[in-house]
């Protein structure tokens, strides 16, 4: 039975920057439906990390004192290692605010906290199990989308805008025909739970290690190592040619674990791959459409800042059209100014990121070595109050968004005066 119901907006994805959405603008009043395809938001190797810039966020909309007291822990330094040696990549001791730091928390945690809070709102809807299938169209506007829901029954929700917040290989976009420009990555990514004994662990710390050709990123997560072992472009299936001792040798010999540890991975079903997308929409928007989030730009796993940036659009997006909603008069330039707004923070990290990769390809094809670091690298060593810089640069980001108003706890409120 095909049924059609009805919002103001739909948002399609129930990641960090659609739930994120969902509540600011529930707190504005306005009738929003969240449609998520999962059951719940378990999910493996999903970003844990949540930076400075989230943190206040959380406080503005008093939640800090809740995400508190999930169980996390606090990433204040970032360190790799090159051979046998260590430089401090980023100090987040030497922020502003009162973050100091990354918080490393399961993924999930923070979104049932997000839903929770959003839950509480009348004007708010959360459809797990429901997986938007397409676009309704009229007159060459989108005007909501098509679904199935969690019995199978196919259905419609007809809305005055649709966000597409359903990641980097977001079906909506597809649907409205948009597609990324792609640019050069140098790796993709094999996703590891590897098993540890309790006195091996030290927990929320995060490992970065190259050498000999070799590169992996591990972090501590209380009962295993949480690990992206990093390899050649589209080099996959190759290197699956390889006995799974020879995985097993590589990570023991960057990260000093012993055949206890390297030995809980089991085969290479254990190894997942990540094939790594770097890219951005030219425009992200098409009338009664917007994308945010990985959905408009892509971004490489490096330094895990594509949640918290699809986050900030996310802020920067209820902020710029709650009043439209509102009005009912959302059009092209609205949208547009959100684009606007975001796009330049979104292009800085990009090429921050692009950065980073050059540093990977070296990594990988055997050329970086710790007696010879890259010039930004030999700097950081030299001069620590220079870590003060990646360090605002990723927790706090190259634009954070303001908090609306109308969406912040009341204890936060600004006084008329301050205005």
């Amino acid at each position: 039975m095909n049924t059609t119901d009805r919002t103001t907006c739909c948002v399609v994805g129930g990641g960090p920057a659609g739930m994120m959405l969902g509540l600011l603008l529930a707190r504005a009043g306005i009738e929003v439906t969240v449609l998520e395809k999962h059951g719940d938001f378990l999910r493996d190797f999903r970003g844990d990390t949540v930076h400075p810039s989230t943190l206040n966020l959380l406080d503005d909309l008093g939640l800090g004192a809740e995400f508190a007291q999930l169980p996390f822990a606090k990433l204040e330094e970032l360190r790799a290692q090159i051979g046998d040696t260590t430089v401090v990549m980023a100090d987040m001791r030497r922020i502003p605010g009162p973050h100091k730091y990354f918080a490393m928390v399961p993924q999930w945690d923070f979104l049932n906290l997000i839903a929770r809070a959003a839950a509480e709102e009348p004007t708010f809807t959360l459809r797990m199990r429901t997986r938007a299938t397409g676009l309704r169209t009229e007159n060459g506007r989108v005007t909501g989308v098509t679904y199935v829901d969690e019995h199978g029954e196919a259905g419609e929700l007809a809305a005055d805008l649709t966000f597409a917040c359903d990641g980097r290989d977001s079906p909506i976009r597809a649907a409205a025909g948009m597609r990324q420009q792609y640019l050069d990555v140098p790796m993709d990514v094999w996703q590891i739970r590897v098993d540890a004994p309790s006195d091996a662990l030290k927990e929320g710390r995060v490992f970065a290690r190259f050498g000999g050709g070799h590169a992996a990123v591990t972090m501590d997560r209380g009962s295993y190592f949480q690990t992206s072992y990093l390899i050649g472009k589209g080099q996959d299936a190759a290197m699956r040619s390889h006995d799974i001792q020879w995985l097993r040798d590589r990570l023991g010999a960057l990260f000093g674990w012993d055949d206890e540890v390297t030995g809980t991975i089991a085969s290479w079903d254990d190894v997942k791959l990540l094939e790594v997308t770097f890219g951005r929409l030219r425009r992200w928007h098409r009338p009664g459409l917007l994308c945010i989030g990985d959905a408009a730009h892509t971004m490489s796993p490096v330094g895990g800042v594509g949640v918290n940036l699809a986050i900030q659009d996310a802020v920067a997006a209820a902020r710029i059209l709650a009043g439209p909603l509102r009005r009912g008069t959302v059009g092209s330039e609205e949208l547009a100014r959100v684009q606007r707004r975001r796009e330049w923070p979104m292009v800085m990290v990009q090429k921050s990121q692009q950065g980073e990769h050059a540093m990977i390809r070296s990594a990988l094809n055997g050329t970086l070595h710790g007696d010879r670091l890259p010039v930004p690298m030999r700097l950081l060593r030299r001069v620590p109050a220079l870590r003060a810089v990646p360090a605002y640069l990723g927790g706090l980001g190259f634009r954070s968004e303001p908090t609306p108003d109308f969406a912040r706890a009341a204890a936060t409120r600004p006084s008329p005066s301050r205005r």
